[in-house]
Parts: structure tokens; sequence; C-alpha cells
């Protein structure tokens, strides 16, 4: 056998060819490059036709607003930079509270929530009158309007003057917001174990899994991994929903908004606290939309089940 040397003086076997080197760098053709170009290109063009369809939106609005025959009027009285001044620091001291509902409702309405969905999901004779009972519970608190599952808690439960149960405001619409939510996520918990292939359940009890080891480590965790992003939605809804309390005299973000409004007769705060739950929010969207990109890119490449 014939050793050839390339250009940097090593020897390779011949046959035609050399020991692949450092000058045997892939390089593109010129048609994957035109390619490329193109697409930047239209990416660059897309990016200004947005850009410039944005700017041209926002001044039409802008024009259609401040023409309007009522915009003197609006603006002083939705858009005062004293009364927003005056007012942010009560809808942040406000807000705080909002938070905590949001974080301990939060919990409370996963771990209901799981627990009705599982019931829901017994199999079994036994468990008919469980199911029946968790089925009428989705059932009646989804159809309830929160606002009034907010009344009849906060203002009914002390009309009933039950010895050692408290009239707190705030612990009341905490309760009827765990109560209308948990029967949303008991829905989400109940799709995604229904969701995962009865075959699944039965390679885990082949293996020697009981019942409930084979729900607890292969259907559960399948289940709430393809669920994670509705379970997200909801949390948004229940972080906007805590506002709600208010109006069993807690003061939150909203009420401290109404407080303010009421005393000054001008709607600035109202302003202010939406935009402050706003602010609140795109954060946990946004969020939201890139688990579910994640998940959705994993599924389409076979990276998760």
């Amino acid at each position: 056998m014939t050793l050839l040397k390339d250009d940097s003086g090593r020897e390779g076997a011949d046959g035609g060819r050399g020991t692949p080197g450092a000058d045997d760098a892939y390089a593109p053709s010129e048609r994957r490059l035109d390619r490329e170009r193109h697409k930047r290109a239209r990416a660059r063009r897309a990016t200004a036709i947005a850009a410039l369809s944005t700017l041209v939106t926002a001044v039409v609005l802008y024009v259609v607003v401040v023409n309007a025959p009522g915009w003197p009027r609006t603006k002083e009285t939705f858009f005062d930079a004293h009364y927003a001044r005056e007012a942010l620091p009560k809808v942040l001291e406000g807000l705080w509270l909002n938070v905590r509902l949001l974080l301990i409702c939060g919990v409370l309405v996963l771990v209901l929530g799981m627990l009705i969905a599982i019931a829901r999901t017994l199999p079994g004779p036994v468990f008919f009158p469980l199911r029946v009972l968790a089925a009428a519970y989705t059932d009646f608190f989804r159809g309830l309007p929160l606002i009034i599952n907010l009344m009849i808690v906060i203002f009914g439960v002390p009309a009933l003057r039950l010895q050692g149960v408290t009239v707190d405001p705030v612990l009341l619409g905490g309760t009827a917001l765990t109560l209308t939510y948990s029967a949303y996520v008991a829905e989400v918990f109940r799709a995604g174990i229904e969701s995962v292939h009865p075959s699944q359940r039965a390679a885990a009890r082949s293996l020697g899994l009981t019942n409930r080891q084979a729900l607890r480590y292969v259907v559960l965790p399948q289940a709430v991994r393809r669920q994670v992003p509705p379970l997200l939605n909801d949390l948004v809804s229940l972080q906007k929903d805590t506002g709600l309390v208010s109006i069993g005299g807690a003061i939150d973000a909203v009420r401290a908004a109404d407080i303010i409004a009421q005393r000054s007769m001008n709607y600035t705060s109202y302003i202010v606290a939406g935009l402050v739950f706003v602010a609140l929010t795109i954060p946990m969207t946004r969020f939201t939309d890139w688990v579910t990109a994640r998940m959705d890119r994993q599924r389409a490449q076979g990276g998760a089940i």
C-alpha cells in the first residue's frame, strides 16, 4: 500500500484520498448560503413590516382617543398623575395581600384538585359513591359564579354564628377561591390522568406494583407533566381573581384603590391597580407560554411521553 502525504506533511493511505485534516473542514455549498441569506432577508422584512404596522396602529389609536370629545375630562378623571402617585404606595401595600392569597390558595387548590381528580378516577364499584361526590363537587362549583360563591361564604358563614368559625373576610374569601378553583383544577388533573394510556398502568402492575404505586409512580407523573400549561393558566386566573376578596372589606390592591377613588372622586387609582395586576400577570403568562412551547418541542422530538 502506497502512503501519500498531504499538504501538512502527514501520511495517509492511498485509494485516491489522503487522511482528512484541518484543511478538510466542512464548507457549506453556495446554494445553502443563498438559502440562509434569503431567510435572513425575509426575517428582517417581516420585522420591519411588524414594527411599521404596530407604529401605524398606535398612532391611529392615539389620534382617535386624543381627538375624542370627552378626552379632556377622561384624562382628568382616569389619568391624573397626582392621584397616581398618591395611589401607588397604597395599592402596592394592598397587593401584598393578593400575593399571599395567591401563594396559599394556589397550594391548597393544587392539593385539593389532585385529591378530587384521583377520587373521580378510582376504579371499581366500591368507590362509586366517592366518584359521585367528586363529580357533584366539580359540577356545582364550576357552574356557580365565583362572585356568588364569595358572597355566600363571606357573608353567609358569619351569619350562621358558628362557634369557633372565623369571620375574617380574608380567610373566608380564600376559602371561596379554593373551593371554586379546586373544581377547575380537578378537571385538569382528571384529563391528564385519563390521557395516560391504560397500558402504562398494566405494565406497572405486571412489574409487581400495586394500584396505588402504579398511580403514584407511573400515572401521576405523566399526567401532571402533560397538564402543566393549563395548570399555570388557572393560577394566572387565580392571581387576578384574588382581587374579588375586596367585596368583603379586605384591604387588598382593589380595595385600596376603591378607598382612594371614593375619597377623591377620581378613578386614577383603579387604573394604577389594574396596571399593577397586569405587571404581576405578564411574567406568569410569558412563563406559561415558554413552558408550553418547550413541552411542544419535546413532544415533537419524542422527548416526552
